[in-house]
């Protein structure tokens, strides 16, 4: 995998990779930046809340698991002081539907977080992780 990051302005970057997709990152005004884009911190969380949803989503099409709608909120906390890193990230996914097993649900997370989410894998090395769920 490679990804390439070109400057546009200031601090305001694009960076695309393998897919061939484009991504704005940016900071604040306050910062340097020009506020307009997703900050790479920002891109690193919702890395994270992607790569596990589509394992928790894959997994769960595979149990026959029929879902009306799916959500996943990631909450980081940071260090103070530089480098800003993570100290604890809390994952929560939420699930709609009728007849949604709980004990798929929480194998599906189980599976995500320990076998299949290259993200989590990563960033559990460096910081704690914590998963929640709730089936509406």
């Amino acid at each position: 995998m490679k990804a390439e990051i070109k400057r546009v302005k200031d601090l305001t970057l694009t960076g695309k990779a393998d897919s061939g997709h484009w991504v704005i990152m940016d900071t604040s005004e306050a910062n340097g930046g020009h506020n307009g884009g997703a900050t790479p911190l920002e891109l690193l969380l919702m890395g994270l809340g992607g790569c596990t949803s589509m394992d928790v989503l894959s997994i769960l099409k595979k149990k026959r698991i029929a879902l009306d709608d799916y959500e996943c909120h990631v909450e980081a906390e940071r260090r103070d002081e530089h480098p800003r890193v993570f100290t604890k990230v809390k994952i929560h996914f939420i699930f709609w539907g009728k007849n949604i097993s709980d004990e798929a649900v929480k194998r599906a997370i189980e599976l995500s977080e320990n076998t299949y989410c290259s993200a989590s894998a990563m960033l559990k090395k460096a910081t704690e992780i914590e998963t929640s769920y709730e089936i509406r």
